[in-house]
Parts: structure tokens; sequence; C-alpha cells
């Protein structure tokens, strides 16, 4: 397994381990719930509203990658990726005007994600040529788990 690969499955794991063993996390629900402790972000009104969409399509986009690769669609998986998450997508997304309103750290995650996005996009594409989408499994599961890093993180007002 790729280093990139296995830095992700640790970190999703880290991640998940830390909510798993949160004071009140319980999932048959007779605990209360733990106090949201991640990082409140306050964007204006048009601006939020236009993140929460971003962020919808990010999901959206996400499940349309995984759809195209278990058709071995890879082109497509990349096209998508590209389009909608990569670094190609942060003009369309206005990531400039919204950036400014992001604590560092929230920036540094959604840059790395648009990177990962970009880096899936040509794992993507390899694996329309080699036929092994392992690589390209690793790649996208970088890309998610800068989702849950960011979302662990931060929340929006």
């Amino acid at each position: 397994m790729p280093v990139t690969a296995r830095l992700a499955a640790s970190l999703i794991v880290f991640i998940a381990a830390g909510c798993a063993s949160m004071p009140g996390h319980d999932h048959a629900g007779h605990a209360a719930p733990a106090p949201d402790a991640r990082v409140a972000v306050d964007f204006p009104e048009p601006l939020r509203t236009h993140t929460l969409a971003n962020m919808r399509d990010h999901l959206l986009a996400l499940q349309e990658i995984q759809q195209a690769l278990a058709t071995g669609a890879t082109d497509k998986a990349s096209q998508v990726a590209e389009a909608r998450l990569g670094m190609t997508s942060l003009q369309a997304h206005g990531a400039h005007d919204v950036a400014k309103f992001m604590p560092e750290g929230m920036q540094s995650i959604g840059t790395q994600m648009h990177r990962s996005a970009s880096r899936f996009a040509v794992e993507a594409t390899n694996a329309g040529v080699t036929g092994d989408v392992k690589p390209a499994l690793g790649a996208l599961a970088i890309v998610t788990a800068q989702c849950v890093a960011c979302h662990a993180g931060y929340r929006m007002k």
C-alpha cells in the first residue's frame, strides 16, 4: 500500500477512534451527546448558502465518482473529480471569495482536498490504461479523508 494511502487510512481510523471515544458517544442513543467542540466559522449569509451548496455538490460528486469506478468508467470518474473537486473547480466554486472567511486550518484542509482530487483524477485516468483501480481507490480515500477532517474540526454558524 502506498504511503499516502496508508496515511489516509490512518487518519480515518484516528478520527473514527476519537469520535467513538468521545464522552457521551453512544450509538444506542442512551447517553447525552457531547458538546460540539468543532470551531464555529462565521460566513456572511450569501457565502454560507453558497458554501453549503458547494459541499453538497462535493458529496454528490463523490457518489458519482464511486458509481463510475464501480462500472469501470474511470475516465468519467476522472472528469467528475477534476471538474467538481479538483484544482480546476476552484474558480467555479468562488474559492477566493470564501477562503478569506476560513480559519487557516480550514483553508489548508480545503486546499489539500482540491489537490488530492486532482491527484485522484490522474490515478483514475491511469487505471483506465493499466486496469488497476487500487491506486485510484487509495487516492479517492485521501480526498474523502480531507472532507472528514474538515467536517470533524469545523462547523458553519
